[in-house]
């Protein structure tokens, strides 16, 4: 499993041509607590960095962007009466979609951690 990061603060875990989707747990620290989530339709085709769904949370609302193309094949339907699974367990139980990878060589895009770690330690 090959697991990769967004500079929006998203993961996406990779295994074979289907990938999982989440928030990183900084995002969710900046966000605060997480009010709702609106997930992606099962079916919709998604392009890499464009908006995948959004987030809502008593600080802000945000947009989440999808790591790669794909379709999405899943969604994490506990999120819809518990958000607060995502404060609980960003990068965990509290995945946000599954899709089918369609251009993998988006990969090239993404961070591995280390190089995802030393990109936070750059931001104010």
């Amino acid at each position: 499993m090959e697991l990769l990061y967004t500079r929006e603060h998203e993961w996406i875990k990779i295994d074979g041509t289907t990938g999982v989707i989440g928030l990183t747990e900084y995002a969710v620290r900046q966000l605060g607590d997480i009010t709702f989530v609106e997930l992606p339709e099962v079916g919709r085709e998604v392009r890499q960095f464009q908006i995948l769904s959004s987030i809502e949370s008593v600080k802000a609302a945000s947009d989440i962007y999808a790591p790669l193309s794909g379709r999405v094949t899943t969604v994490n339907e506990a999120l819809d009466t518990h958000p607060e699974i995502i404060n609980e367990d960003a990068e965990g139980n509290g995945w946000l979609a599954g899709i089918e990878i369609s251009e993998p060589a988006g990969k090239k895009a993404l961070m591995i951690r280390e190089e995802y770690d030393e990109y936070l330690r750059g931001l104010p």
